[in-house]
């Protein structure tokens, strides 16, 4: 046991296989009384979006409201998920950036159909987008990448995402080599293997925690003439 400034530090404590573990079947929790209504909704789902996408980062203020899970499945059907960050969004789609050698990019090029989710469990919200993904243009990467930091720049060239590799430290020397090779203030290109995937929706649904469990769940659906229709699923 570490004792710092007479806070005792839980992780040097062995864990006790008498202490209970929560039940989560036991775990309740209250959804507001109001809820979402069809003439609430803007013309396009990604109108809606922004509204919401707005009240999350500005009202509620969430942690990381741009956190979205992407799940994908590859050319045999078999899922994966993974938390990735949204960085724009409009009426093509919603965009994200990777390193095309992933397991989700690797996914993407064999089956392109993608499910994007965004939890923002605070507000008692989620956002489920179905939609198929393309790569975005080098054009567009480039001008991203020059917006990220300068060590998240060496951090896209330093990972061989979703690759094994044999410990940390072999993480960290690929970094520091980098950091050598590009100093703060140098221009880092861009990784001929790293990009990003712009999610064009088919689907978007906008869940809204009620009372009882009686969530509202309303869908915009895209129709062959570009046009949009709403559907209310039972929750």
């Amino acid at each position: 046991m570490r004792q710092d400034d007479g806070v005792t530090d839980r992780d040097d404590l062995p864990l006790d296989p008498a202490e209970p573990v929560p039940d989560p079947a036991a775990m309740r929790k209250h959804y507001r009384a109001e809820g979402l209504a069809e003439t609430d909704l803007a013309a396009t789902p990604v109108g809606q979006f922004a509204r919401w996408f707005r009240q999350a980062a500005t009202e509620a203020r969430l942690f990381e409201p741009n956190a979205m899970v992407v799940s994908t499945a590859d050319a045999e059907g078999r899922p994966a998920s993974r938390t990735v960050l949204l960085k724009q969004f409009d009426e093509r789609g919603f965009v994200f950036y990777t390193n095309y050698d992933s397991r989700k990019a690797r996914d993407l090029a064999a089956n392109p159909y993608v499910s994007l989710l965004f939890p923002w469990h605070p507000m008692g919200r989620q956002v489920l987008v179905s939609g198929v993904a393309r790569r975005t243009g080098r054009d567009e990467t480039a001008a991203y990448f020059r917006t990220r930091p300068h060590g998240s720049q060496l951090g896209a060239w330093a990972s061989a995402q979703s690759s094994v590799i044999a410990s940390r430290t072999e993480l960290d020397a690929s970094y520091a080599e980098l950091a050598a090779r590009y100093p703060e203030g140098e221009r880092v290109p861009v990784p001929p293997h790293w990009g990003g995937f712009r999610v064009a929706p088919r689907t978007v649904e906008f869940w809204q925690g009620r009372e009882n469990r009686l969530h509202d769940r309303l869908r915009y659906v895209a129709g062959q003439d570009g046009s949009w229709r709403v559907e209310r699923l039972s929750p």
